[in-house]
């Protein structure tokens, strides 16, 4: 195969997937590890792809920021099991914050029902959810509401958050890097996270294996910051130890 057909199965295997890494490429081409690079690389220079460690994304991807009807469907088991796994970070009895997302939204399902817990969010799908729980104190945080994220954000938010200092800040996130650290296509949304994980003794980012390697727009936080990610185990190892050295621990659901 000419490297020109094998340039074109790779973006069209990129868009179709979402991601592709160098081991899987080199098996289905069957040819060195080297030569995918150098395709990557190629790609890349003609603007289709963004290398990413292990591998690389279509640059589609990096300004598509789904609503949370689209992602609601995706990557379900590994959400739940990182969800079922945050609760070990939940504080015996206390006050959480709670960050809009998907991810986070499966925390919110599974908190447990036998012990108080002070809850603040600013995601409305997050606020319905556990508005009728006996055992929640809610703190909804109000502001503009993003049609795309269902999320409050702008200064009012923000201004709320000043007088909030809760013991655990479970965030979400679209993308995670070493270089970058956690970020989010939307400036505003940026805002707001920083302003959540400020206002909190610890900081437990809830995000699955696609999110890493990507980075978007905004950045809102360091790695040096977060106390601890939960992902799931089809993170690369090698991705995840490099994330380690950086400052979090590491949790593979």
């Amino acid at each position: 195969m000419y490297a020109p057909e094998r340039h074109q199965q790779i973006l069209q295997a990129a868009r179709t997937h979402g991601r592709v890494d160098v081991s899987g490429l080199a098996k289905t081409f069957a040819v060195t590890p080297e030569t995918v690079r150098r395709d990557l690389t190629a790609l890349e220079r003609r603007g289709v792809l963004r290398r990413v460690h292990g591998g690389a994304i279509p640059v589609e991807r990096l300004s598509m920021e789904p609503d949370v009807a689209n992602r609601e469907g995706r990557a379900t088991a590994e959400k739940r099991r990182i969800a079922l796994a945050a609760l070990d970070e939940l504080p015996e009895g206390g006050s959480v914050i709670i960050d809009a997302g998907t991810t986070t939204a499966r925390l919110a399902e599974v908190l447990p029902t036998d012990r108080e817990l002070t809850v603040v969010t600013h995601s409305i799908p997050l606020a319905a959810m556990l508005a009728t729980r006996r055992n929640v104190h809610l703190h909804l945080l109000g502001g503009y509401v993003r049609p795309r994220t269902l999320a409050a954000v702008g200064d009012w938010t923000t201004r709320q958050l000043q007088d909030v200092f809760a013991d655990v800040a479970f965030m979400g996130t679209n993308g995670i890097s070493v270089e970058r650290g956690l970020t989010t296509p939307d400036r505003a949304e940026a805002t707001v996270k920083r302003a959540l994980i400020g206002s909190a003794r610890r900081t437990v980012v809830l995000a699955d294996h696609t999110k890493f390697g990507r980075e978007d727009f905004a950045v809102f936080a360091s790695l040096a910051v977060v106390d601890t990610i939960i992902t799931d185990d089809a993170l690369d190892p090698d991705l995840a130890a490099e994330v380690e050295r950086a400052g979090p621990r590491m949790v593979l659901a």
